[in-house]
């Protein structure tokens, strides 16, 4: 991680709002922080363990700095407009929005999840996963099946409503205790730098295809067993909605083996 970057970061925000990396990808880099942007502590409470995400997208060196400032503004207002409109939509699980700035890159969102037990990581599904099938004893516990059921059932009403994640990966899952019961877990879909709206099968199809592969690539002996059950939560949602759901899932299914097809075509040609 660029020090250039962080030190922009904590003049853009002043010396009044502590940050911490937590990640860092091609596009943006991820911070916390316990400082609210607009309420001071006395309306919010003095609860020293909220915390509040703070994505920002760093310039681009190598874009021409007019093209780079435009670009960025379009990410990040196309992020928050996604994100504000998916938080609306009853049954969806996102972050909220706490505030956005197109122009410097910045969006400050409500921080979600926990660490999981004996220090198995942050509660993402890839780590939830590693923690249930670390020895084999139990992964096919029946909360990992219906956690991954209630990871599809987020995808499809995401899907259902015409939204597309881009970059649907077990690290962009983030899971949430449900506080009437420990051994139930809310699947959020976070990171929408790359989601759009679309009515595209082809694009449903993609994300579907992008998620089978990044659980295949890291929990390769369960990979089936966890899949499936994604896929019967994200056509649970289908098939609520009656004959015209049936034949959209029909539709998409269809498609999401052809992409599946390719992808195995790409593999195996290298």
């Amino acid at each position: 991680m660029s020090q250039k970057i962080v030190d922009k970061v904590s003049e853009y925000l002043t010396s009044n709002i502590p940050i911490k990396l937590i990640s860092q990808g091609a596009e943006a880099v991820v911070f916390t922080t316990n400082v609210h942007p607009y309420l001071p502590k006395d309306q919010i409470g003095d609860d020293s363990d909220v915390q509040y995400i703070i994505k920002y997208r760093p310039p681009k060196e190598y874009r021409h700095p007019d093209i780079d400032k435009s670009l960025t503004k379009h990410r990040t207002l196309s992020e928050t407009r996604i994100l504000a409109k998916l938080y609306q939509i009853k049954d969806i699980h996102v972050p909220k929005i706490i505030a956005s700035d197109v122009f410097n890159g910045c969006i400050w969102l409500e921080f979600l999840g926990e660490e999981l037990p004996n220090n198995a990581g942050f509660s993402n599904l890839k780590h939830f996963l590693w923690m249930y099938n670390k020895d084999g004893a139990n992964a096919y516990d029946p909360i990992v099946l219906r956690t991954l059921y209630e990871v599809g059932r987020q995808v499809g009403l995401l899907h259902w409503n015409d939204y597309c994640h881009g970059d649907l990966t077990t690290s962009n899952i983030v899971l949430v205790r449900d506080i009437h019961n420990e051994n139930s877990w809310q699947p959020h879909l976070i990171d929408f730098g790359l989601g759009s709206i679309s009515s595209m099968v082809e694009d449903k199809g993609v994300d579907l295809y992008v998620l089978e592969r990044a659980i295949l690539s890291t929990h390769s002996a369960y990979a089936e067993r966890y899949n499936k059950a994604i896929i019967e939560g994200f056509s649970s949602v289908y098939k609520n909605e009656g004959e015209a759901g049936l034949k959209k899932l029909n539709e998409l299914l269809n498609r999401f083996e052809e992409v599946r097809l390719r992808g195995r075509k790409r593999s195996m040609i290298g």
